[in-house]
């Protein structure tokens, strides 16, 4: 059984593999988030986008379009960034599970590439789960932690840092602009989202938008991490579409 991507799909073949297929894949990334000075908005996207066709390539799913909005206050003060609030993300990703749940679909996996989406996804999950389906979904926090401790030098970072650097120089060198990259890091500042405000009383400086040290990121550490990653998402995809379901009643409940 091949994975297939429902965009492509005619509607009665989106209905034969709708119930053929275990698992829907729904990537989580944003497509306008800053990400220093070196990395472009979309970057999230970019990388949920890869990430998407390599589970597809080695798991069967039903691949949906990349969900480009979400839940990201802590990049606002940066130009060109874009957040919903958390409940609208919840809602968004509630209302396409049910969407699907209803024409026969049983498992959804959100590829999630976010921290501050994960809000909204357990709140998702909670309410997915309640109607019958199962939900599960990618915390890069747990997911990241045991790579990274293996290649990371930086002392301190989590965005646009020395590890989101080398994957991109991996995944899509052709949009790295390293030259741009500098080691932004202020251990004085914080804790909350990040502020180019270095008199703010509450958030982490960052005159360039990252929090690390991006010029220390390589291909090589790029390839570790990527392929890494692709390992624990097939292994969670495959779990997944693995189990047992219990379905509700045909019919859910609106909101």
């Amino acid at each position: 059984m091949q994975s297939r991507w429902l965009e492509g799909l005619t509607w009665p073949e989106a209905e034969l593999a709708l119930h053929e297929l275990p698992t829907v894949l729904l990537p989580l990334g944003a497509r306008t988030k800053e990400h220093g000075h070196h990395l472009p908005l979309n970057n999230d996207w970019l990388i949920a986008e890869y990430l998407a066709r390599r589970v597809a390539e080695q798991c069967p799913v039903l691949v949906l379009p990349t969900l480009q909005y979400g839940f990201y206050p802590a990049f606002l003060e940066y130009p060109g960034s874009i957040s919903v609030r958390w409940e609208a993300c919840r809602d968004t990703i509630v209302d396409i599970c049910r969407s699907l749940a209803n024409q026969g679909a049983k498992r959804f996996y959100v590829l999630n590439t976010g921290i501050s989406t994960v809000k909204s996804l357990d709140a998702a999950r909670q309410a997915v789960s309640g109607e019958g389906s199962r939900f599960e979904f990618t915390d890069i926090r747990s997911a990241y932690e045991p790579l990274r401790r293996q290649v990371e030098t930086q002392p301190a970072g989590t965005h646009a840092d020395e590890i989101e650097t080398s994957m991109m120089l991996y995944i899509a060198p052709e949009v790295v602009r390293l030259d741009l990259a500098e080691r932004d890091i202020h251990p004085d500042h914080g804790p909350g989202g990040l502020t180019r405000d270095p008199q703010a009383k509450a958030g982490v400086y960052s005159r360039t938008g990252a929090y690390g040290d991006p010029t220390l990121a390589t291909a090589e550490k790029g390839k570790f991490l990527v392929e890494g990653m692709v390992q624990y998402l097939v292994e969670q995809v495959r779990t997944l579409s693995n189990e047992h379901v219990r379905r509700a009643p045909a019919t859910l409940p609106s909101r």
